[in-house]
């Protein structure tokens, strides 16, 4: 039986990594069994330690994004196979990554059509950063990365306009409208992994149709890398000991002293995401811009202990993305809280150098 690969593209905040969770319990419900896949250019990812707290076939590709590392991705693909026999497995590439029907949907197709049954490849979208882009803005990012997240819906076989709940149903209708008018070769789709709205009708077209990659985008990879590099990118994990500390107000203080950071620097913010674990509950947070865009799931409770690992993406130099983020947990934890930084990575993406680059579609 082939297994269905689900790409699940789209700019960093779009809300990938609930829609993937929302999408494997939706499909356990339908006596569906699913593998996930994160991607991401260094470890301590959030969205892994997440989604294996949820589903226990989550597999990862670090330290380079699926299209430079081809074989990390397929190797990914064949641990999940190994470990589960799975309908479908959902995967989730870096956020700032574009070109994914010539350098993934492509070589998937030609390589492995008599293993793997490729899904219609779906770009996911902020409904704000969607329409601010339909109204000729950039949403306060650098026109370089604003670039990526063009030819992200330039390529994209399926538009889904995500957290579809923060809007009015008509605002929904007529954002859908504006996305068709200006992808007309894609279909769109609105869906809220909150509630469920929309989800269904998505997974339909994801699971039915055949057809992917369809066509492809055409990619300057000057403006491409200069998108990527004006990212800064940091990753850590950090044991913070206390002794009756509320981990959920911690979590909460420190993305908002966070948000707050790098509007007073004007950085634009692509996401910040933090888990906080202790013992067997959690609380996870993201924020992907201002502070009215916090989101906050789950409960860490109180204790003494806790682990949290953290990921930031903003338009910044890394090294004052860590002086940031360093300062940020200094001042949360305060007098009472001790932090041990367990693994720190702080990075500015390099070139994409894509495995395999198609010019045409299989």
């Amino acid at each position: 039986m082939k297994t269905k690969i689900v790409l699940v593209g789209g700019f960093l905040g779009a809300g990938k990594t609930m829609l993937l969770r929302a999408a494997d319990r939706k499909l356990s419900e339908m006596g569906k069994h699913v593998g996930l896949i994160t991607n991401d250019q260094a470890s301590e990812l959030v969205d892994t330690v997440f989604l294996q707290r949820t589903n226990t076939t989550v597999s990862e590709v670090s330290g380079s994004c699926f299209c430079c590392n081809f074989p990390g991705f397929i190797d990914a693909i064949a641990n999940i196979r190994e470990r589960k026999d799975v309908d479908a497995i959902v995967a989730e590439p870096v956020g700032s990554c574009t070109d994914l029907s010539a350098t993934i949907l492509q070589p998937l197709k030609d390589e492995f059509a008599g293993k793997l049954s490729v899904a219609p490849l779906s770009v996911l979208v902020d409904p704000e950063r969607l329409a601010n882009y339909l109204d000729g803005k950039s949403s306060g990012l650098h026109q370089s990365a604003a670039y990526i997240l063009q030819k992200q819906l330039e390529e994209a076989d399926l538009i889904v306009i995500s957290k579809a709940d923060l809007l009015s149903p008509e605002a929904v209708e007529s954002l859908k409208k504006r996305a068709a008018r200006e992808w007309p070769h894609a279909t769109v789709h609105a869906v809220s992994a909150k509630n469920g709205g929309g989800l269904e009708d998505w997974l339909k077209d994801v699971l039915q149709h055949s057809e992917s990659g369809t066509h492809l985008a055409e990619v300057d990879y000057d403006i491409y890398a200069e998108g990527e590099a004006v990212l800064g990118w940091l990753n850590t994990s950090v044991l913070l000991k206390g002794k009756a500390e509320d981990w959920d107000a911690f979590a909460k203080d420190l993305l908002n002293s966070l948000s707050r950071h790098c509007e007073e620097l004007r950085a634009a913010i692509g996401h910040v995401k933090l888990l906080i674990e202790t013992n067997d509950d959690f609380v996870i947070g993201n924020i992907t811009g201002p502070q009215n865009s916090l989101h906050m799931s789950g409960s860490a409770g109180k204790g003494k202990d806790a682990t949290m690992t953290l990921n930031a993406r903003a338009q910044i130099d890394p090294d004052t993305l860590k002086s940031i983020v360093t300062e940020a947990i200094s001042k949360a934890c305060g007098i009472n809280i001790t932090s041990d930084f367990i693994a720190m990575k702080c990075l500015k993406p390099g070139r994409p150098n894509p495995t395999h680059r198609y010019d045409h579609v299989v």
